[in-house]
């Protein structure tokens, strides 16, 4: 709208529906930058990145801790010479030191991941027009695709291996269940043992090497069988969840590198 001044001169005046229109536009160039902003969100990448986290989290700390239990219910019970569990001990603490250096891995590998996302997810999203691929950018992608592999492989033997242990608190914890049914009375409570002997873990010439009766229900009763046996099984869950999350990552890392390769192309071909 048009208006003329005392001098002669001319001026615009607004009305108060076109100001009520630039307002809907600056709203809505708001709200486009907005949902433009969290399409470029690697989802699949973050939500992988998170269930890495938790998992890993789990198995390293729950582990750690169990593992320490079991050491003291295996010199306080069934090794009572240093000597004939020292190997057993040794091993334990290098698996402890084992979980650390996980730990830390892949914290940094989760971030990088996660950020790789990012980047290849604005490259399909064309969150920046002048966005190019290089030769570099695809083969540090399909290194992570390469190594993510390896990484579910490896996981998925540390998830059976994380088993092992639930599974021998499982028979020990179930033979104590079984002394205390009414079953058990009907034989002699002496004669229900647990020998961790056949199993491995320590030689069988390590005294006693084995609990029977009375001695076996004392030991499922001590805060150390129960806090370890549980700590196994969140740390077996936790495991499986790190598995989970790097099929996630291969899926998504695979998807990234065929992107990338995509755009080389589409960029080889623009450029005639």
């Amino acid at each position: 709208m048009e208006a003329f001044l005392l001098d002669g001169r001319k001026t615009t005046m607004e009305t108060p529906s076109e100001e009520n229109q630039d307002q809907r536009q600056d709203k809505r160039g708001c709200f486009e930058c907005c949902i433009k902003c969290l399409g470029g969100v690697p989802y699949a990448s973050l939500v992988a990145t998170i269930l890495c986290f938790s998992g890993v989290a789990l198995f390293c700390g729950c582990g750690h801790v169990a593992l320490t239990g079991t050491v003291t219910i295996l010199e306080t019970h069934f090794s009572k010479v240093t000597s004939d569990h020292a190997m057993l001990t040794d091993v334990i603490q290098l698996m402890q030191y084992v979980i650390y250096g996980i730990a830390s891995f892949f914290f940094l590998y989760g971030i990088i991941l996660l950020a790789e996302g990012f980047y290849t997810t604005s490259a399909v999203k064309e969150l920046h027009s002048e966005f190019k691929t290089t030769i570099c950018g695809r083969c540090i992608s399909g290194m992570f695709v390469f190594l993510t592999y390896i990484l579910g492989v490896a996981w998925l033997g540390v998830f059976g291996f994380s088993a092992v242990p639930v599974f021998l608190f499982y028979n020990m914890w179930s033979t104590c269940a079984a002394m205390r049914s009414p079953i058990a009375n009907l034989t002699n409570i002496d004669s229900i043992c647990v020998d961790v002997r056949q199993y491995g873990i320590i030689p069988w010439n390590a005294t006693p090497g084995k609990a029977c009766g009375s001695t076996l229900g004392d030991i499922c009763n001590t805060s150390e069988f129960y806090l370890s046996y549980h700590l196994y099984i969140v740390a077996c869950a936790g495991a499986g969840a790190t598995v989970i999350a790097l099929l996630i990552y291969m899926m998504a890392t695979t998807y990234n590198f065929a992107v990338l390769k995509f755009k080389s192309r589409e960029d080889c071909c623009t450029k005639f």
